[in-house]
């Protein structure tokens, strides 16, 4: 039997803080695994001056507010703060919930981000170096802390499909992986991340797949069961600002308690 998660993106954008926490705790009642928010200074899309909070301390609230699910950056932009400091305000957001925090990180892309609060953009390439050194520095400050995280171990998620680096990264220090596309282009880049693992003698079978599924694309039970036909077994739909609507999550959930294949519960 496959071990399936399911979990919600509320995009911080576009809604007041009461509307964002009524969703987080509405999504942890209705059995979501996973609850994430996204890292940035301004909307991606709408309004682009509209209403926006920042993502750490949404997430520190977010551990008071919920009492089970699962709770993380998809993800967090390596660009924006020190790797010290990052792993120092995830450790403290995992004591906040218990024991429940995520580490998601990537590269960073979003210029309107770095213009205007005043980090440099630099290129692709030298953003994925950044990544690079500073994804050791992190695990080793998550080593130093006093106390540890709660469970000893903190996930650490990296969100990114590039073959050459990002998946890469993947094997060499992630616990989960986030992507994006169709079942068959996940099912095609998790063989990828497989091949990274062989080469840096990597256990294929300890790091999690999961897809961040669009507002636009299908999420059908027969679509579902494709994403774990290709090993993808952790499924994130998204939750929009203002109204913060959670009926791809009932779809989702549904599915999975269908499928009777939820995964073993994290507190």
């Amino acid at each position: 039997m496959t071990d399936i998660r399911v979990g919600v993106q509320v995009k911080p954008q576009h809604g007041s803080y009461a509307q964002q926490r009524a969703a987080w705790v509405n999504a942890d009642e209705m059995g979501a695994d996973t609850l994430f928010v996204w890292d940035h200074f301004f909307p991606l899309y709408g309004d682009p001056d509209g209403a926006h909070f920042e993502c750490w301390s949404l997430l520190a609230a977010a551990a008071e507010a919920t009492e089970r699910v699962q709770i993380g950056s998809l993800v967090s932009s390596n660009s924006y703060r020190n790797p010290n400091l990052i792993a120092d305000m995830a450790r403290t957001v995992d004591h906040i919930s218990n024991g429940r925090a995520i580490l998601g990180l990537g590269s960073g892309w979003f210029q309107r981000d770095y213009d205007e609060y005043g980090y440099p953009f630099t290129t692709a390439p030298q953003r994925l170096r950044d990544l690079e050194a500073a994804l050791p520095v992190v695990r080793d400050r998550l080593g130093k802390l006093n106390p540890a995280p709660v469970r000893g171990h903190l996930p650490l998620l990296i969100g990114g499909s590039g073959e050459k680096v990002t998946l890469r990264l993947v094997a060499e220090y992630a616990d989960i992986w986030n992507g994006f596309g169709d079942p068959v282009e996940m099912g095609r880049l998790s063989g990828v991340l497989n091949e990274w693992c062989a080469k840096v003698g990597r256990d294929t079978a300890t790091i999690e797949r999961s897809v961040l599924i669009g507002n636009d694309q299908p999420r059908t039970p027969d679509v579902l069961d494709d994403y774990v036909a290709h090993g993808i077994t952790h499924i994130i739909v998204g939750a929009n600002g203002p109204g913060y609507e959670l009926d791809a999550l009932a779809d989702v959930i549904a599915w999975r308690d269908a499928r009777g294949e939820g995964a073993p519960s994290s507190t």
